[in-house]
C-alpha cells in the first residue's frame, strides 16, 4: 500500500473510533430512556451537531472501508492496477452518496 493510502486509513480510523464511541453512547442513552425511533428522529431533526457528526462518520467510512477492501482484494483475488482502483473508487462514491443521503434524511426528517 502506498504511504498516502496508509496515512488516510489511519487518520480515518481515529475519526471512526471517535464517531463510533459517540454513536454507541447515544444508543445506550436512548435505550436506557426507552426512546422509540420516532422520539429519536424528533430529537435529531434539525440538530446540526448530529448532522455534522454523522456526515463526518460517513465521509470517514467511505474513505476507510475501500482502502481496507483494496488490500483484501489484492491478496485474495490478485487484483492489480487501474481495475481495482476504479472499482473501489466507484464503491467509495456509492458509500458516500448513500451515507450522506441517510444523514441528510435524518436531519431533514
Amino acid at each position: 500500500m502506498n504511504s498516502g493510502l496508509f496515512i488516510a486509513q489511519r487518520i480515518t480510523a481515529v475519526i471512526l473510533a471517535f464517531a463510533v464511541t459517540i454513536h454507541l453512547v447515544t444508543i445506550l442513552y436512548a435505550a436506557q430512556q426507552g426512546l422509540t425511533a420516532g422520539h429519536i428522529l424528533q430529537r435529531t431533526h434539525g440538530n446540526l451537531a448530529f448532522h455534522a457528526l454523522y456526515s463526518v462518520f460517513v465521509i470517514a467510512a467511505a474513505i476507510h472501508g475501500p482502502i481496507g477492501l483494496r488490500n483484501i482484494l489484492r491478496e485474495w483475488l490478485g487484483w492489480r492496477g487501474h481495475r481495482i482502483d476504479a472499482t473501489l473508487f466507484a464503491f467509495a462514491l456509492l458509500l458516500l452518496a448513500l451515507g450522506l443521503r441517510a444523514a441528510i434524511g435524518v436531519y431533514v426528517a
